[in-house]
């Protein structure tokens, strides 16, 4: 009998944890090869060789690494991004993919609070003048009654938004798909992008990464900022243009920004954003607590044993396949 091989990428997934024991208790042997960025087409296409199922990070599977992977039924994915994946090229091919929604929205909404607040209060530097022997006090500014945009008011977008009410935040939202009465209870307006750009003293992006977002912050609409607003992302590294924020912070077009994700992933070492002071950068650590990654980990793993059993997975990205 042959046995349903599981390709594990995910860096938080180990041989002996909890989701490595629900996989072989299924009667599935999992395969660990951390994704740590740079791999490429090459070496992915041989990693899938003889695997049913994959529990991945960001890996790239390309429309040329699908059609490869001959055995590859299931690709599911411990996030809710999916853009790193060819979906069309999947579901002609047949294989599920399916992402984790939901998971890690607390841990996101903390993380874009923090970022927030590091620009308003000027956070590490506050504490960095105390740690080398200092004393000299970095004044920020109060949240309240300043204007949060929050752009894609999806689950995460909700989270922050709730967070920014409790600390007295004027909530402005831009999104094609409108929650009207979760807006109404929590007094949030929405309005053009345009809008919320030229009203907003934080920016928060929280919209999925495709086509139509790719680039949504260009110099054009870095422009309609005001000069004193900070911009936070926590979602995906490309729909922000990296050359035109690098221009507008080093120019001083707005005043600073907050960001978790890169076009590039690790943010390469030359990259300009690396040597601008009015800029705070993390390493893609929104969503990485403890508890969220237990849940990721645990969604992941029962929808790719779902999708390989014959059974509807929660988060699939393409039920047309199960209509096959």
């Amino acid at each position: 009998m042959t046995t349903t091989r599981v390709l594990i990428t995910s860096l938080f997934l180990k041989a002996g944890d909890d989701v490595d024991r629900y996989l072989t208790s299924q009667g599935m042997e999992p395969v660990y090869r951390p994704w740590h960025g740079g791999r490429t087409e090459e070496e992915l296409i041989d990693l899938l060789r003889g695997i049913d199922g994959a529990i991945v990070s960001t890996d790239p599977f390309t429309a040329r690494v699908i059609q490869a992977a001959d055995r590859l039924r299931v690709i599911s994915r411990t996030g809710v991004g999916y853009d790193a994946v060819d979906v069309p090229a999947a579901t002609k091919r047949g294989v599920i993919v399916t992402t984790t929604p939901g998971v890690n929205r607390h841990a996101v909404a903390d993380w874009a609070l923090a970022l927030i607040l590091c620009c308003a209060r000027k956070v590490p530097e506050n504490l960095a003048e105390v740690r080398r022997g200092a004393w000299a006090r970095h004044e920020g500014m109060d949240l309240a009654e300043k204007t949060l945009g929050v752009v894609g008011l999806g689950t995460i977008g909700k989270e922050v938004a709730k967070r920014a009410k409790a600390f007295g935040m004027r909530l402005l939202a831009f999104d094609l798909v409108q929650d009207l009465p979760f807006a109404a209870g929590q007094g949030i307006a929405y309005v053009p992008l345009e809008d919320l750009l030229r009203q907003s003293d934080f920016v928060s992006i929280h919209c999925f990464l495709n086509a139509a977002t790719r680039h949504l912050i260009n110099a054009e609409r870095l422009l309609l900022m005001k000069p004193t607003a900070f911009l936070i992302n926590t979602a995906r590294g490309g729909i922000v243009d990296t050359e035109a924020l690098a221009q507008a912070l080093r120019a001083k077009r707005i005043a600073g920004a907050g960001m978790d994700v890169f076009e590039g992933e690790p943010l390469r070492a030359d990259s300009p954003l690396r040597s601008l002071e009015n800029v705070y950068l993390s390493p893609h650590t929104a969503g990485s607590t403890t508890d969220a990654r237990a849940r990721s980990g645990r969604m992941a793993a029962e929808n790719l044993v779902r999708g390989l059993t014959g059974e509807r997975p929660d988060g699939i990205v393409n039920p047309e396949v199960l209509a096959r």
